[in-house]
């Protein structure tokens, strides 16, 4: 028997002032699996996040989480869901552990101290228990606040730009431990701006202004936006630059370094036109692979602001 999805919800709508910040949206999560949301701010990724989750109730739409209905289960939901915001929101003068110890008696969890000393030593905080949580660095206090949101083992966790402020290394354990999590059934919602962020989950969906416009694997993503891309590389890439301005076939413009990254989606155009100011400039010109943020750019670029 196949196991039924975590997720499905079909035609979810939540307006605010007249306005359908999350218009008609519809999609499946997999149990254990790492769902991620991309899209400008303002898009109603944590809105539609915030749906499913049990913590708003939508106007339109339907759908279970964790089996239960979200029309009219929404404290079951909450119950079974582990909620990361972006901004820490523990008390600083505090040390880790007290911060722990608060939160297990709010969850209601029994014996308290049990459940503390199992959480820190899962999240790698033993040794550190007895710091004060505003004296810890960016990476430490985000290890903190996932220690918090698992604590009561939740079957769904919810992370609203988890890791803006954290530096690269931080960043890449905190990842490592949230596919961790996910081998271990726990399905997890994400929101990112962070390219590479969104390359390590399982699958990505993209919402512009409350509507769900691309979604699956970022393989998928990517060859689906039908992008090309070429790449000039010399010394004068910066009149390189210039002379693409609004030529036929290039959507995007932008140096990397020593080399300027064209973008279209007319191939035969932008060929045309890269050849044409390869040829002018000296530069060397050669195709290359269409990467996740091209993609992200050329959705904002086409994207319709429905609060205008």
């Amino acid at each position: 028997m196949t196991e039924a999805p975590a997720i499905e919800v079909h035609g979810l709508v939540k307006r605010f002032g007249g306005r359908a910040v999350v218009d008609d949206v519809s999609l499946s999560v997999a149990r254990g699996e790492i769902m991620g949301f991309l899209g400008p701010n303002g898009s109603g990724k944590t809105t539609t996040i915030r749906l499913m989750c049990g913590l708003l109730t939508p106007d339109a739409g339907q759908g279970r989480v964790l089996g239960h209905d979200i029309l009219t289960e929404g404290r079951a939901i909450k119950r079974e869901v582990g909620y990361m915001t972006q901004r820490f929101s523990f008390y600083e003068d505090l040390t880790i552990e007290e911060n722990l110890r608060f939160v297990a008696g709010l969850y209601g969890l029994k014996p308290a101290r049990d459940a503390v000393a199992r959480t820190l030593a899962d999240l790698g905080l033993t040794s550190r228990r007895g710091q004060l949580a505003g004296a810890l660095s960016g990476g430490w206090k985000q290890r903190l606040a996932l220690a918090a949101c698992i604590m009561h083992r939740p079957r769904l966790l919810m992370l609203d730009e988890p890791t803006a402020g954290v530096d690269p290394k931080a960043r890449r354990d905190f990842w490592d431990e949230i596919h961790q999590l996910a081998a271990g059934g726990l399905t997890v919602l994400v929101s990112t701006h962070y390219m590479d962020e969104a390359e390590r989950c399982h699958r990505i969906n993209y919402i512009s202004y409350g509507k769900l416009v691309a979604g699956g694997t970022v393989s998928e993503v990517v060859r689906d936006a039908g992008l090309t891309t070429f790449v000039l590389s010399g010394k004068d890439t910066a009149r390189a630059a210039e002379r693409f301005r609004g030529m036929a076939g290039v959507d995007q413009v932008a140096p990397f370094g020593n080399t300027l990254h064209v973008v279209g989606r007319d191939a035969v155009a932008l060929r045309r036109a890269a050849e044409t100011v390869a040829a002018e400039t000296g530069c060397t010109l050669s195709p290359s692979e269409t990467s996740l943020e091209d993609v992200f750019i050329q959705l904002m670029g086409t994207a319709r602001d429905n609060m205008r």
